[in-house]
């Protein structure tokens, strides 16, 4: 799930595309990074933690408690839902099968999934348009989380879907039957969940094989990572942290999530990692180590996209495009759910390269309009990026959209 830490990175300059310039990248600055890492947890964050890679340099910190009723602190090497960044790792397995002539990039996703997608849309939704977000087919999860919509906001659905497990297929159906979000295709993408899940049934069609274990087999473990999988129950296997949800201030004192079974997302929003694990990951995509290169380059194609949020970002085929003027191209993905955030960017060229995570999601407090209001929590994730991508926590002005 995208939908809400990219509402604060977009506020922070870090998710829409451009960032106000910063000096180039300098040596990893430790001292400068813990201070940083500190400031978020002193602005309201529990916990945040992060692995920070400037060429043959690696730095890792910690922050805060991963626990506030025992005060157990956070460690740089937890484990971590890690929610949307998990697109990546199904585009990157879905331009697998392109590669190997099994699925078209551009072609319908009826072809594939007649059923699943049928009629006319099935006929226009290609599946590049569900890999973008351009495909026009709404998000699912306002229908199955009804609870979080509205005048008045409750956790009640989440608290009833802990331990439940959802199809994909009456995931899929949710989105399908909602209004459409604009025509298969159009110059602007709406970000939904509902294209990632029907990709990944897409996966298990076209290779005979669970999505969740072919991406494990051919992304996960091509990608030599250790600490990276999908959860086959609502518990984080090895040592993570609690995972708290503000919900708005709806929730208050936010309540722990850290426990809740996961098929509700799955290949869009499932994995768990390491900030390792994922510095690694997005180093040898863009390597060409995961994908090959004319694969590469279509996923990052990138066209405007709409966030669950409101604000715009730049996607392409599961990445996320960061400008950030004198200090380079990002190429990665920010991800949210219940509770856990994470952002994990890689310069194009894998030499600087940034994973954080944060125990607190949905702090911003709306207004009586409803409308989210800045928290210290934003300032503090800024300059922690900054500091993490350009080596300077100081920005120089702010970021244009």
């Amino acid at each position: 799930m995208r939908m809400a830490l990219c509402g604060s990175v977009a506020a922070l300059g870090v998710c829409a595309g451009t960032v106000a310039a910063a000096p180039p990248p300098q040596e990893t600055d430790r001292a400068g990074l813990q201070s940083a890492l500190d400031a978020v947890h002193q602005a309201g964050i529990p916990g945040v933690f992060a692995e920070v890679r400037d060429g043959g340099r690696t730095w890792r910190g910690a922050s805060g408690v991963a626990d506030v009723a025992t005060g157990r602190p956070v460690t740089p090497d937890m484990r971590h839902r890690v929610g949307s960044i998990t697109k990546t790792f199904t585009a990157a397995a879905v331009l697998q099968q392109v590669e190997r002539g099994r699925v078209r990039l551009d072609g319908p996703i009826g072809d594939y999934l007649p059923d699943l997608v049928p009629g006319e849309r099935g006929r226009k939704v290609t599946v590049r348009m569900l890999l973008n977000h351009t495909s026009g087919i709404a998000e699912y999860i306002p229908y199955a989380f009804p609870s979080i919509q509205g005048p008045e906001v409750s956790s009640r659905s989440l608290d009833d879907n802990r331990y439940r497990t959802f199809r994909p297929a009456e995931l899929i159906a949710l989105g399908l039957a909602a209004p459409p979000t604009g025509e298969p295709g159009g110059p602007t993408g709406v970000y939904s969940n509902t294209n990632y899940l029907i990709l990944g049934e897409l996966l298990e069609r076209v290779t005979g094989t669970p999505a969740v274990d072919y991406i494990t087999e051919h992304v996960i473990e091509r990608a030599g990572l250790r600490h990276t999988g999908f959860p086959t129950g609502p518990r984080v296997k090895g040592p993570h942290s609690r995972m708290y949800e503000g919900l708005w201030g709806f929730l208050d004192p936010p309540r722990d999530y850290s426990v809740y079974d996961m098929s509700w997302v799955m290949t869009g929003a499932g994995l768990v990692s390491t900030m390792e694990d994922l510095n690694r990951f997005y180093g040898r995509l863009l390597a060409g180590r995961i994908v090959d290169a004319s694969s590469l380059a279509q996923m990052q194609r990138t066209v405007p996209v709409r966030a669950l949020d409101g604000s715009t970002i730049e996607y392409g085929l599961g990445l996320h495009k960061v400008v950030i003027p004198e200090c380079g191209t990002f190429w990665g993905s920010d991800g949210t759910v219940w509770g856990a955030g994470t952002m994990s960017l890689t310069r194009e060229d894998g030499g600087r390269r940034m994973s954080v995570a944060i125990n607190l999601m949905r702090w911003n407090r709306p207004d009586a309009s409803g409308t989210p209001q800045p928290h210290p929590i934003d300032d503090a994730l800024e300059a922690l990026y900054r500091q993490a991508l350009c080596g300077d926590g100081k920005p120089d002005g702010r970021p244009s959209h």
